[in-house]
């Protein structure tokens, strides 16, 4: 029932969600126990209503602070809302966007970043039944166009600094501003006088539609992935589980909004456990700030993307103190090189996972669990996982042997997507033998745990053998002159393609002939014939907006390149490019 919060209190929806959360918390440290958690099944399911509110009523704990950050990384403002203050805001919002004319099953195009209004109208969309279309702030007009046409939007809310973004579009949809009056658009403002009572027009249904994400596109145009009303707020609590996620934590998750982690970490998840949730915005990303932040705001839940990992390992961690009890990494698999140092300057285990846009968290390391450095972990309350032979079909059974994810559809995966919107053919394909297909290639150990070895897309043959580019990147970045590093095929005449590996140099560290001497013969050193590194080169590497290094970017450029070069290719290289040929000597050959 959606009438109140005496009966949203009695409702069997809110009943059967808490008893599934409650089970989830109670064994935090006994992954097998979790997995048998009642699931949530009912017909009706809103989460802001049935949820949010009524955890929210007369709750004055801390929900969302949001602090923003000089260039210099002092503060120039902080926001801080209760429980209860959301709860009211949200309603007036929602009240005002219905007055605007927002129904329900209405596409909204949300275009802000880390700001209050995202979170309010995020919950107000929620209680109306609208489905809203998160989109990043970097996006481009071309983007931003076919968001709004594939997308089928009716109503765009927008910073106002980034409305220009929409200059020339025509159709008949709403504009609204968030920030300094814009003329021809409606001012988010007004929202907040908006009376504070809110009902709701009936029941939604679980299966209805939530989100529609477009995909970060890593390896194709971007996808349209819908979730309801159950895939994600219900999804998530396999998310809060693998976070390790307690009432009255303080979790900062670093995150751009407009991407499926935002939605993760920043706000089902933190919100299903009763978490504040913290968030620091820099103008350009700053390790000292944040690790201040960290401190100040006694954060006891970090999770951040292995670039951010990464660059706070360039600082001498062991003089920050946070209180942290729960370190996690998504986005990109840690190497293990990452999760050991992190470990021992923080005495807290990193713990890696696995998820989708199409998903939530569906494989992790959870805590109290061992953690096995280089492994994603095992499969998360709500989800069971095979491996499949891409080439047969058949289900891999054997231990270190590479396969794809796949999700067994009969198990009802909990976060699993409605489907690729206005896409059949890639629907069919994506659940084609009774399982959903990932994409991605992983092997599981004899202890059930899962290692990554790439996307699908990225794996690439060299002398007839399969190579893995993360297992190559892994043992790279432990050099202390690489920092990132992206392995593509490079066509070679002999071996079909060799490892050729984009890389991106520490502080200090030169790009030269001498330092690609150096890594060359590390490679060589710790990798098998086969899949050592021949070929490097110091650039910048090509990223998505959500910051997936885009492997296929490289692979066109490095395609690209061997075309041009002709049967003379060691005379058409490109400046800060070397091989093995190149050396002579011990070192490396």
């Amino acid at each position: 029932m959606e009438l109140g919060t005496t009966a949203q209190r009695e409702s069997a929806a809110y009943r059967c969600f808490r008893a599934a959360r409650d089970h989830l918390l109670g064994h935090r440290d006994d992954l097998e126990a979790a997995r048998a958690f009642p699931r949530p099944e009912g017909k009706h399911f809103n989460w802001a209503l049935d949820w949010f509110d009524v955890e929210a009523e007369d709750n004055h704990a801390t929900g969302l602070r949001v602090v923003d950050l000089a260039a210099d990384g002092t503060l120039l403002r902080e926001t801080a809302l209760t429980f209860a203050e959301l709860r009211e805001h949200s309603n007036r919002t929602a009240g005002w966007l219905r007055a605007q004319g927002v129904a329900r099953g209405d596409r909204i195009l949300l275009l802000l970043g880390n700001q209050v209004a995202l979170w309010e109208v995020m919950l107000a969309a929620i209680k109306l039944g609208a489905v809203v279309i998160p989109a990043s702030t970097l996006l481009t007009a071309d983007d931003l166009a076919d968001r709004v046409t594939r997308g089928q939007v009716r109503h765009v809310i927008s910073e106002s600094a980034l409305t220009p973004g929409f200059a020339g579009q025509e159709g008949d949809w709403t504009r609204i501003a968030v920030g300094e009056p814009v003329h021809g658009w409606l001012d988010y403002a007004a929202a907040a006088d908006h009376k504070a009572e809110f009902t709701p027009d009936g029941l939604t249904r679980a299966e209805d539609p939530l989100l529609l994400y477009f995909t970060s596109g890593t390896t194709s145009l971007p996808k349209l992935v819908q979730h309801s009303h159950r895939s994600y707020p219900v999804g998530h609590l396999s998310t809060m589980y693998w976070i390790g996620l307690r009432p009255g934590d303080v979790h900062l998750n670093v995150s751009s909004p407009g991407w499926a982690k935002h939605a993760w970490s920043n706000f089902f998840a933190p919100w299903n456990a009763g978490c504040e949730i913290l968030i620091v915005n820099q103008p350009r990303f700053s390790a000292k700030p944040l690790l201040d932040a960290l401190v100040r705001h006694k954060v006891t839940s970090f999770c951040a993307p292995p670039t951010v990992w990464r660059m706070l390992l360039l600082e001498d961690l062991a003089a920050w103190r946070p209180p942290l009890r729960e370190l996690v990494g998504a986005g990109e698999p840690l190497n293990p090189e990452v999760v050991q140092r992190i470990e021992q300057a923080w005495g807290v285990p990193l713990r890696d996972g696995y998820g989708q846009t199409e998903t939530t968290a569906q494989i992790g390391n959870t805590p109290g669990q061992p953690v096995k450095p280089g492994s994603m972990g095992r499969p998360l309350p709500g989800y069971d996982v095979v491996l499949v032979d891409v080439e047969t079909g058949e289900e891999i059974t054997a231990a270190g042997v590479d396969g794809e994810l796949c999700l067994p559809l009969e198990s009802s995966p909990l976060g699993l997507m409605v489907g690729y919107q206005d896409d059949p053919e890639r629907q069919a394909d994506s659940t084609a033998g009774g399982r959903y297909h990932t994409g991605d290639v992983a092997q599981r150990d004899i202890d059930g745990y899962y290692h990554f070895s790439a996307r699908g897309d990225d794996v690439f043959k060299s002398s007839d053998y399969r190579v893995s580019p993360f297992e190559l990147e892994s043992v790279l970045i432990e050099h202390p002159s690489v920092a990132e590093a992206a392995v593509v095929p490079s066509p070679d005449p002999l071996r079909l393609s060799v490892p050729k590996a984009f890389i991106v140099l520490v502080p200090g560290s030169k790009p030269d002939a001498e330092t690609a001497r150096s890594i060359l013969a590390w490679s060589k050193q710790r990798l098998a014939p086969y899949k050592r590194i021949r070929r490097i080169e110091f650039a910048d590497l090509p990223k998505t907006i959500s910051g997936k290094i885009r492997r296929v970017e490289l692979r066109g450029l490095e395609g690209q390149a061997h075309a041009n070069r002709g049967s003379a290719q060691a005379a058409h290289r490109r400046e800060q490019e070397f091989w093995e040929e190149d050396f002579q000597g011990p070192g490396i050959q």
